[in-house]
């Protein structure tokens, strides 16, 4: 049988079908590990910050420098995975992912804490930006929204249940295994993926794009340090306005070499494709909407309502129920009648529930403001799988990595920029 990276290409058999699932249950595990390292430590910075003997700024930089990492190095590692392989990338990175969660839990001191926690970042970006590619490789159409929705699912759930999970381990562990606890699942992934990736992947003899690689670092370095510490000195800052107007200039260049660059990191091509661009830009804008209400509403609960953190914990919870069943759902339908529909449907659900809940004062009805939550999340839900779909189908084969790798971007800079 031939195969290419994580599929095999000519051939129908139930054995496939069934190895499809497990690769896709694979990318799921991961993506979910991931996303989920990027909140699990919140709950547990003041506990770090009283083991290694530091301040509450300086403990921040465990999660600031997790996200740093991933945002800088997603495009590289999507551009890499179209070149020597989507499979192989993401199975690389898998490893180093598990290596950086046990390296995490075994330092002592906060700088070797970070470059743990960075090492961790270099493996999520290689999985985060070659996932996509991955499961649209491996589906048919008629699956593939219903995978892409799953895949999705996990990514919500993956950022929003990590503060619940990590309360729930810190009070019964010590801090070190909330990384520890990626190592036996990273592990069974890594092995379970050598099993059933096979073969070889196709590369290309193109060289990488190193000055665009460096370009896009000091695009979205500075503007990630502003707007976290923005928050604290005030976004009118000198420094913070320096880091922005850094970003800008460093964007732009970035942009100019890569229209004139024979092998750009970023082909800037796919972007002429109306529906990949319009679809992108309805993600960012879906992204930071959720992300504007994730903040929001504890404090809304809390401090407005007077709720108890596990009553507002309930409430909180709405959201990744809902879209875990919507999620699948959506991606089955868009399977079955196309994806533009779906996403317009979203989206117009998304708004309409964002705007309910603008209206709730200090004495809301609590069943409708529940009914507000959920139609929200229903519309996410519904929205981001049918986009999914309908942006890696806009991506030629042969770029599946890069066009990935910018999904997962602007999905990151809209949960930062929200």
């Amino acid at each position: 049988m031939q195969r290419e990276g994580f599929i095999q290409v000519k051939t129908k058999t139930a054995e496939f079908d069934r190895s499809r699932w497990v690769i896709l249950l694979i990318t799921v595990v991961s993506t979910f590990m991931s996303t989920l390292d990027s909140s699990i430590v919140n709950v547990a910075l003041p506990t770090m910050a009283e083991a290694l003997h530091v301040g509450t700024g300086d403990i921040a930089w465990v999660i600031t420098a997790y996200l740093i990492v991933i945002t800088v190095c997603i495009l590289f590692f999507g551009r890499l995975g179209d070149l020597k392989g989507q499979g192989r990338i993401f199975r690389q990175g898998l490893l180093i992912f598990t290596i950086g969660s046990f390296l995490c839990g075994v330092t002592h001191t906060l700088p070797l804490l970070l470059a743990a926690r960075a090492v961790q970042a270099v493996g999520a970006a290689a999985t985060m930006a070659n996932s996509q590619g991955i499961i649209t490789r491996t589906f048919p159409p008629q699956e593939r929204g219903r995978a892409l929705g799953i895949n999705g699912t996990a990514v919500a759930l993956g950022t929003l249940v990590g503060p619940a999970l990590g309360g729930f381990i810190i009070s019964f562990a010590s801090w070190e295994y909330l990384f520890w606890v990626n190592v036996p699942i990273g592990l069974a992934a890594y092995f379970a993926n050598l099993k059933f990736s096979g073969g070889r992947d196709t590369e290309k003899k193109e060289k990488l794009d190193a000055v665009g690689a460096v370009l896009f670092t000091f695009s979205v370095a500075p503007l990630f340090i502003a707007l976290e510490y923005g928050q604290s000195v005030g976004y009118t800052n000198p420094w913070m306005l320096l880091l922005f107007a850094v970003s800008a200039v460093s964007f732009v260049i970035f942009l100019l070499t890569e229209k004139k660059t024979p092998t750009p990191l970023l082909d800037l091509t796919i972007f002429e494709n109306r529906w990949f661009s319009v679809s992108i830009f309805c993600a960012f804008t879906s992204f930071v909407a959720i992300s504007c209400s994730n903040i929001v509403l504890p404090f809304y609960l809390q401090n407005a309502l007077g709720m108890s953190p596990g009553q507002a914990g309930l409430y909180m919870t709405i959201y990744p129920l809902v879209l875990s069943l919507a999620a699948p759902v959506s991606g089955y339908l868009s399977d079955r009648f196309g994806s533009e529909l779906l996403t317009l449907i979203g989206l117009a659900l998304t708004s309409a529930g964002l705007l309910l809940m603008a209206t709730l004062d200090e004495h809301p009805v609590y069943s409708v403001m529940g009914v507000f939550i959920g139609l929200m999340s229903l519309g996410n839900g519904l929205f981001q799988s049918p986009n999914n779909s309908l942006v890696m189908s806009m991506v030629p084969r042969e770029k599946l990595g890069i066009g990935g790798s910018v999904n997962a971007l602007i999905r990151n800079i809209g949960f930062a920029v929200g």
